[in-house]
């Protein structure tokens, strides 16, 4: 792998992040009833790949909890 796709996935992801992190807290404030966030984070491939589809697909899930 080359340096110009780590940096456009350490681009992504953290876009990703920031994001992330400014839809968490915003929907916290706006809840301030809720003591326990139960999330889902879903990785999967969007991608194109015609006829040459890859043998195993690009998914994965990533579950967790935010507590106040």
């Amino acid at each position: 792998m080359d340096d110009n796709s780590r940096k456009d996935i350490r681009a992504l992801l953290k876009t990703f992040g920031v994001k992330a992190d400014e839809a968490i807290v915003g929907h916290l404030a706006k809840n301030p009833d809720v003591k326990q966030l139960k999330l889902k984070v879903t990785l999967e491939d969007m991608t194109d790949y015609g006829a040459s589809k890859p043998s195993e697909d690009l998914s994965f899930v990533v579950d967790g909890q935010i507590n106040r």
